[in-house]
């Protein structure tokens, strides 16, 4: 593999890190939310861009040491 590909796994590896982050961020802060709507709406949006991060992280990483293997044979 190419070392552009390499920092393309990278680069999304991050951006998804970013989004757990955020998410992270989101979901603490709608603790702070009076409204029991808001509450619900935000906590389940949270929630949601974590779980779809973490699984495009999980990804990501697999296939970079899937690939890594490979090179290493």
């Amino acid at each position: 593999m190419t070392s552009y590909w390499w920092a393309l796994q990278a680069v999304l590896s991050a951006v998804s890190l970013f989004f757990m982050l955020f998410g992270v961020d989101l979901l603490i802060g709608s603790y702070s939310l009076h409204d029991p709507f808001y509450f619900v709406m935000t906590f389940f949006a949270a929630s949601l861009i974590i779980l779809i991060s973490l699984t495009l992280l999980a990804g990501f990483i697999l296939r970079m040491v899937r690939v890594y293997r490979q090179i290493k044979k």
